[in-house]
């Protein structure tokens, strides 16, 4: 995964143009070689990361998303039953060429692909007063993120700031260090993006191995990263043509205004902490849901939770969420955030102040995903702007 920007595609960086007929078979070739892919598809709701397969998308003469009409109920169903690349079937409902090339933004991250919603740490039995545990290891397959747009790429390394930064995690890392990204600049934004006022911007590498940039509606401007994705580009090079030295992607990506400076606004945060009315007044409409967490690409609170039955149970490492209201209720039965209005404040300070202080990264990407998910319609980067404003 690459850690710095060129999102100018500055000197050094390897381009090439990949054709988008071609997308196919190069995912294909990846699930070959022991990869799960995963991108982005279409789901009559909206947008979402899914496992690929092969089907008829995939297929000599086949047309359009790879399903055939159901007899019984004229829904979609997979046409070909897909393997994996171990020989073993992979219940995959959509092809390689199902990949949706102009969303804004799925509903969910691909977090989930390093730090699943729930995660097995331990199995234990119980026998009378023995118990026998067992350390269930992370389930590290070598993946394939395909079609992530920036924002979504340089969340990684927010995640790994906060997994490592005392320690190396064991369920995280060994997902990490199996992980490929191609990268997918942004053509399309909406009022809800971000990026540029958390240090971000649409064409952006951070994360990315491979970056993707849709020149036309045939070509992509391809940026080679990082040594992950020169193996991409070794494992079908006949794929990968040479790039002309004019070929730039600034024209054809998004515009995202910047609504405040996020690098700068940890500073101006703190002067507005004792302002008990300001965060009073944005949080008057949350109902503390954990939407917003939940879809957040770089949020990593959890839990630890044991499941049992009569004769064992299992251990889990669980998504949980600062907006929620027994997070810090503590065993004596006190809760220093009480209020919706304390734990808004501290997801806000957490986001902009405290990661960026200890961290040295921000906790926010910029890609709205809290916003459009929000049943009261809370804004976050309105309100970090209004935060900002109140502070000059």
């Amino acid at each position: 995964m690459s850690t710095t920007d060129t999102s100018g595609g500055g000197a050094g960086v390897e381009r090439r143009i990949l054709l988008r007929g071609a997308v196919p078979e190069l995912l294909s070739r990846l699930a070959a070689s022991g990869q799960r892919v995963i991108g982005p598809v279409a789901n009559g709701k909206g947008c979402e990361f899914a496992e690929l397969g092969p089907n008829r998308s995939t297929s000599p003469g086949a047309v359009g998303r790879g399903s055939t009409p159901s007899a019984t109920n004229g829904s979609h169903a997979p046409a070909v039953r897909p393997e994996r690349g171990d020989g073993q079937e992979a219940r995959c409902g959509h092809g390689y060429g199902d990949i949706a090339w102009d969303y804004v933004q799925t509903t969910l991250s691909a977090k989930s692909a390093v730090f699943p919603p729930y995660e097995p740490m331990i199995q234990f039995r119980i026998n009378g007063r023995q118990v026998d545990a067992r350390e269930i290891a992370a389930d590290a397959r070598p993946t394939v993120l395909f079609g992530l747009h920036p924002c979504d790429a340089a969340s990684f390394d927010t995640l790994r700031a906060v997994f490592d930064w005392d320690t190396s995690d064991a369920y995280f890392d060994p997902k990490l260090e199996r992980l490929t990204i191609i990268g997918l600049s942004c053509t399309h934004a909406d009022a809800y993006c971000f990026c540029t006022s958390v240090g971000g911007s649409p064409g952006g590498t951070t994360g990315s191995d491979l970056l993707l940039t849709p020149l036309d509606a045939e070509r992509f401007l391809v940026e080679v990263l990082t040594p992950g994705g020169q193996a991409v580009v070794k494992l079908a090079p006949e794929l990968f043509q040479p790039a002309s030295p004019t070929a730039s992607k600034d024209a054809v990506l998004a515009t995202v205004p910047k609504r405040f400076d996020g690098p700068a606004i940890g500073g101006r945060l703190a002067g507005v902490f004792d302002k008990a009315d300001i965060w009073l007044e944005q949080s008057l409409r949350c109902i503390g849901c954990g939407a917003c967490a939940f879809v957040c690409p770089t949020c990593s609170c959890f839990d630890i939770q044991d499941e049992r039955g009569r004769d064992g149970g299992i251990r889990l490492r669980c998504w949980d969420a600062c907006g929620f209201g027994l997070f810090t209720l503590h065993a004596s039965q006190h809760n220093p955030r009480s209020k919706q209005s304390e734990r808004w404040r501290q997801r806000v300070m957490h986001k902009f102040a405290y990661q960026p202080e200890r961290l040295g990264v921000l906790g926010c990407v910029g890609c709205g995903r809290c916003s459009r998910a929000c049943p009261v319609d809370m804004n976050l980067g309105e309100h970090v702007q209004s935060l900002a404003e109140a502070t000059v």
